[in-house]
């Protein structure tokens, strides 16, 4: 499943970088929809679950930020100098917080905890 995530994914992108709007925008649901599935599958796993949730974001804010150039409204001013393109930032950086997160926060739990448990 994950093979197949990454053909979408590069058929997304190609799609984005040739201006194939009919590609690029057909494969935001399957690369999306795979993403959220394997997600699910790891959900147990802490490591798994904050990575592939980053991976949902990242996706998530790649296929937004394609649909504004697409839609051109990336250049588009939103509120101040925030333009449509920069709000592809918002899934950009709750990826990213999640990532900080389980490297700051939950990892060092595991490891305090592995720790005690090996005592």
């Amino acid at each position: 499943m994950e093979n197949l995530h990454i053909l979408f994914w590069l058929l997304k992108d190609i799609g984005w970088c040739m201006i194939w709007k009919p590609l690029g925008i057909s494969m935001i649901f399957p690369t999306l929809t795979i993403a959220l599935l394997i997600t699910w599958r790891t959900r147990n796993i802490a490591a798994e679950l904050a990575h592939n949730l980053a991976i949902v974001f990242w996706i998530s804010a790649n296929s937004y930020w394609m649909i504004s150039e697409f839609a051109g409204f990336d250049t588009v001013r939103v509120w101040g100098g925030i333009t449509g393109k920069h709000l592809a930032l918002i899934p950009f950086l709750t990826g990213l917080f999640i990532l900080l997160y389980y490297y700051l926060v939950q990892r060092p739990r595991e490891n305090r905890a592995e720790q005690v448990a090996t005592l």
